[in-house]
C-alpha cells in the first residue's frame, strides 16, 4: 500500500508525514531512513529535508519479513516455570506481568526462548509500518526486571501507544529494594550512554543522552539497612534506574553489575519491578491503569525484612502516585 501527497506549504519532511499518516515519530524516521519515502520521484533518507510547495510525496509501507516460530517444545521447555500472567486483554491490547530472567526480544546472544516467542505461540503478533518485526512490543523491560508491560495487537493500537510513549502520557512506576536508604526523596537528571570501560554497562557520560528519574522512599527495613523505594522515569534510557541510583552510591539488591556487594546469597537477581502502568486506550480513549503483583522471591524478601502491613498500605496505587508530589 502506497500513499501520495502534494505539499501545500513549506515544512520538514518528517513533520509533514506526521501530519498526514498514522505513525509514531520513530516509525516515520524509520520509513525515511530505510528509503521508503520519495520526493518528486527521488528517494530521500534525510528526515529534516525542507519541503517546498507543490512537491509530490510518495510513501511506501513495507511488509515485514516475519521469522518462523521456534520449535514449540523448545519454547515450552525453555520458559520452564516462568509464568507470564495476563492482566488484561481485549481486541487491541494485551497487558501482562513479565517474570524476571526472561528476555523480551531475540538477539544473537540470546539462547533461551523470549517473550516474543511466547507471543508467537499465542498468535499475538504485529509488524510495525516501518517493516520491522516487533510483535506488538511498544516498550521493553530488561531481562532481569519483572513487571507490567503492554503489547499492541493491531497496527492502529501500536501507533497510538507509541505516540503516548513519546509524549509521556503513558508510563510506569517501579518498585525497588536498595542496599542503603535514601536520605530523602530525590530527582536525578544526569546523561547516560554506554560505559567506555565496560560494554555490558551504561554509565553517566557527559555527552550521553539526557535522562531524568525521580525516587521516592516508601519503607525502611526492620533493621534499617534496606529501603523500599518507588521510581518514576521521565526518559527511557537503558538501565536508567540502576545507573542513576549507582550515581548516588545506592544499588538495587542483587544488582552485581552496578555495584551491589551484599552477602545475601539467596538473591539470584536484582529486585526491580515495574509495578504500575498507566495509559489511554489507543482505540476507546479510556484512561486505564494496571498493577503487576510482585514475584514470589521479592515478596518473600519484603515479608522477611519489612513491616508488611505498612508496606501494603504504602504501595496502594494512589499512595504511589501521591508519593511524587515533591516533583514541581
Amino acid at each position: 500500500m502506497d500513499k501520495n501527497f502534494i505539499v501545500q506549504e513549506v515544512n520538514r519532511l518528517d513533520k509533514f508525514l506526521s501530519l498526514n499518516i498514522e505513525a509514531s515519530r520513530n516509525q516515520i524516521e524509520q520509513l525515511i531512513k530505510k528509503g521508503y519515502v520519495k520526493v518528486n520521484g527521488k528517494q530521500i533518507v534525510k528526515t529534516g529535508l525542507k519541503l517546498k510547495e507543490n512537491q509530490e510525496i510518495e510513501v511506501s509501507f513495507p511488509q515485514a519479513e516475519v521469522s518462523k516460530i521456534k520449535n514449540e517444545e523448545f519454547i515450552i521447555e525453555s520458559l520452564g516455570d516462568k509464568k507470564i500472567e495476563i492482566i488484561y486483554e481485549d481486541d487491541y491490547i494485551l497487558v501482562l506481568n513479565k517474570p524476571y530472567n526472561l528476555t523480551v526480544h531475540d538477539a544473537p546472544s540470546v539462547k533461551d526462548a523470549t517473550l516474543v516467542d511466547w507471543l508467537k505461540l499465542k498468535n499475538i503478533s504485529l509488524s510495525t509500518i516501518s517493516g520491522e518485526e516487533r510483535h506488538g512490543i511498544v516498550h521493553r523491560l530488561d531481562k532481569g526486571t519483572s513487571g507490567v508491560m503492554v503489547v499492541a495487537k493491531t497496527n492502529e493500537a501500536h501507533t497510538g501507544l507509541a505516540r503516548q510513549l513519546e509524549d509521556k502520557s503513558m508510563g510506569r512506576y517501579y518498585l525497588a529494594i536498595i542496599d542503603l536508604p535514601l536520605k530523602d526523596n530525590v530527582i536525578i537528571e544526569k546523561p547516560i550512554a554506554r560505559s567506555p570501560n565496560n560494554r555490558l554497562k551504561m554509565a553517566i557520560v557527559e555527552n550521553g543522552k539526557s535522562a531524568k528519574s525521580a525516587f521516592s522512599k516508601i519503607e525502611l527495613s526492620n533493621n534499617e539497612k534496606y529501603d523500599l523505594i518507588t521510581c518514576k522515569l521521565f526518559t527511557g534510557r537503558t538501565h536508567q534506574i540502576r545507573v542513576h541510583l549507582g550515581s548516588i552510591n545506592r544499588h538495587i539488591l542483587g544488582d552485581n553489575l552496578y555495584g551491589f556487594k551484599g552477602e545475601l546469597n539467596t538473591i539470584n537477581r536484582f529486585y526491580l519491578h515495574a509495578y504500575i502502568l498507566y495509559l489511554t486506550h489507543p482505540i476507546t480513549n479510556e484512561e486505564m491503569s494496571f498493577s503487576a503483583k510482585l514475584s514470589d522471591d521479592m515478596h518473600d524478601f519484603l515479608k522477611n525484612n519489612f513491616n508488611m502491613e505498612s508496606v501494603n498500605d504504602k504501595i496502594d496505587e494512589n499512595s504511589i502516585i501521591n508519593s511524587f508530589n515533591f516533583i514541581s
